[in-house]
């Protein structure tokens, strides 16, 4: 017998619509990479961020227990007044960016900070039946809100300060994003090794570190 299935046979749980309690723990830099844009073709510089959402929890592997659901997004690596990424970050510390902040700022900043996120179903563009959870809208924790205690490790990918055992770390598909990268390809042989270090937050503080 030799039996052909679906493609989209393997399916996954989306997190349902809704606001939830979230903290930022990965960061991942994807390099540069070629864009098109309304027939203009330029370089953009892409990072990944994801939140897990500590209390909505589902087994997903009987040997882990209960983990809390993560959700991901991609922005272009730029501060420059319009960008996504800027207009994002406003809103999650709840107020604009000065010029001299916007100048140069470091997103591994994030890693730690607990922020509200409110989350949408979409259908996929190339495929119209299936659905695909997305951040819609980002804010700074309610007043008297506690995020719980981070559960994932604090995990970052920096093109700039490659880390073997970090790109190692990566699932095989977000690994061929950075191989494709002008940055990657101009590391032949990195000489220097560095590791990630977890950024220690203090939960107490009303202030965001950012």
């Amino acid at each position: 017998m030799i039996t052909a299935k679906s493609s989209d046979a393997k399916s996954f749980e989306l997190i349902p619509p809704g606001t939830y309690i979230a903290r930022c723990y990965s960061m991942v830099d994807l390099g540069t990479h070629d864009d098109e844009f309304q027939g203009r073709k330029k370089k953009t510089h892409k990072v990944r961020i994801t939140w897990e959402l500590p209390t909505e929890t589902r087994v997903f592997k009987p040997e882990n227990g209960e983990q809390p659901f993560v959700i991901s997004k991609e922005f272009t690596l730029s501060m420059a007044e319009k960008a996504n990424l800027r207009g994002f970050l406003t809103s999650w510390r709840g107020k604009p960016f000065t010029a001299e902040e916007a100048m140069a700022f470091d997103v591994t900043k994030l890693l730690g900070v607990p922020c509200q996120l409110s989350i949408i179903h979409e259908q996929g563009r190339k495929d119209p039946t299936r659905q695909y959870e997305r951040i819609s809208a980002i804010t700074p924790l309610m007043k008297g809100v506690v995020c719980p205690p981070q559960s994932n490790s604090t995990f970052v990918f920096s093109l700039e300060e490659f880390s073997t055992d970090a790109f190692n770390a990566l699932p095989d598909w977000l690994k061929e994003i950075v191989r494709e990268s002008d940055e990657y390809k101009e590391l032949s042989s990195p000489v220097e090794v560095t590791h990630s270090t977890p950024v220690s937050i203090d939960d107490e503080s009303d202030d965001l570190p950012f």
